[in-house]
This record gives structure tokens, sequence and C-alpha cells, in this order.
């Protein structure tokens, strides 16, 4: 399988304080990693460093072969940050025009949207199961429902990586699950792959395929059978945390 992202050995700050040492890892097409770990373990500022939004202390970072910094086809990657924000009622857009919004990178000036890109929007519509929505004011939406346009916006120019960052921190619990079973099904139907950002342990290991347990330097990196069966883990979490990871999966 073709490495669509290899870090090595990264290091990022913020001001005189180390916020990521000496972090390695790699993700391959078709995987979904879970990126988890404690609230202020680094892990939103290692997206942000693999999108070019943060610029680390020093390392390397490879995106589809590429050096990150030389990289210029972001088209490739779809990304739903941290909090996006709820959007209010009065903004002026509808969940189509949005969604739309992700066919732009792409294009070249001037960004005109033609048929075949709304062909394109109808379609993610369906799939997300939002296509009675199509026409509301997107700022009228649940947050669950608007949840669910953001990452239709991130999918609609068909990405060959996902990126999500705490997507389900403000969902409750019958949505988060729907939305962690549609982020497996684009991995398993559309071969997708997924880097999934999340302080969920107890949740992440039923649907990744593999894990990354981040706290500003990388405690584990493998699959979860590897996880499951590591008595340097069951040392380290505890057995009973081990479990509990390891029971979801």
């Amino acid at each position: 399988m073709p490495v669509i992202i290899d870090v090595k050995n990264l290091y990022c700050c913020h001001g005189n304080c180390n916020v990521l040492e000496e972090i390695s890892f790699s993700v391959n097409a078709g995987d979904y990693l879970g990126i988890v770990g404690p609230n202020g373990s680094g892990k939103s500022t290692l997206v942000r460093a693999l999108l070019g939004l943060f610029t680390p202390k020093s390392g390397l970072i490879t995106v589809f072969g590429q050096p990150q910094k030389k990289f210029n086809q972001w088209q490739r990657i779809g990304y739903l940050p941290q909090n996006p924000g709820q959007m209010t009622v009065n903004f002026p857009a509808t969940v189509t025009e949005v969604i739309a919004l992700g066919l732009l990178a792409g294009k070249s000036f001037p960004r005109r949207l033609k048929k075949a890109d709304y062909d394109k929007v109808s379609a993610m519509l369906e799939l997300l199961e939002i296509d009675h929505l199509a026409k509301r004011l997107v700022g009228e939406l649940s947050g669950g429902q608007q949840q669910r346009v953001l990452l239709a916006r991130a999918l609609v120019n068909n990405p060959e990586l996902l990126i999500l960052d705490e997507p389900t921190a403000a969902l409750d619990p019958e949505i988060r699950d729907s939305f962690y079973n549609l982020v497996a099904k684009m991995n398993k139907e559309h071969k997708t792959t997924i880097l999934l950002i999340t302080h969920d342990t107890g949740t992440i290991g039923k649907y990744a395929s593999s894990m990354l347990y981040l706290d500003k330097k990388v405690l584990f990196w493998g699959d979860f059978q590897q996880f499951c069966q590591s008595e340097e883990m069951a040392r380290f979490f505890g057995e009973h945390a081990q479990h509990l990871i390891c029971h979801r999966h």
C-alpha cells in the first residue's frame, strides 16, 4: 500500500515549551488511524502541522510522497477541524451552498461551479442522508445536522485522505454513533483513508483499524491486536483501561 503520510522525528513548540517530541509514524492508503490521548497531549497541534497550519521546530513530514512544504494538491485532503463553531441562525447560506464550497479548492481562477459540481453536491447530500435539508439555511440546523453538512463539505471533492479533529465532541451519544458509522462506511466502501483525532479511547477501537496514542510523545503506534496483547501497554495504562479499549474493539 502506498504511504499517504509519513512523519519522522517531529518536534513542535509553543514558545519555549515542547508540545510534541520525537513523533514518528506513517499512514498507508486505506488505513483508519485513530489518534488518541488526553487533553493537552498535542493531538490538534499534530494535525495542524500535517496540514501546514503550524510550523514544526524540526522533523520531516511527507504527504502523498512529497515533502509537505512542496505539497500543493490540497483538494486530495478533506479536513474537519476541531470546534468549527455553531453557525448562527442568520448565517446567509444554504446547506447546498456550504457543501459546494468544498469543490473550490481544486479550481483555478475564476472559481465557478458547473452542473457537474452540483451533481456531486447532490450525491453527497444523499450519501449523508441530508438531501431533505438541501435548501435549508445551515444556521437553522441542529448541531448534529451541521456536523453532517461540514463533513459533506470535506468529502464532496472525493478526498483520498480525510482528517477529522475531535469531530464528535459536541454530539450526543446517538448522533455520535451515527457519525462514527458513517466515517467507517467511507473507509470500507469508498476506500477513503481516515485519520481521526479523539480523546474517546473507549470508542475508537470499535471503528479504527490502528491507533496512535499520543501524550507529547508516541506511547503506542500499531493495530489494536498489538495493543491488546501488549504487556507493556497493560503495565502503562493498567489492565482495566486496556480492557476498556480492547473490549470495545
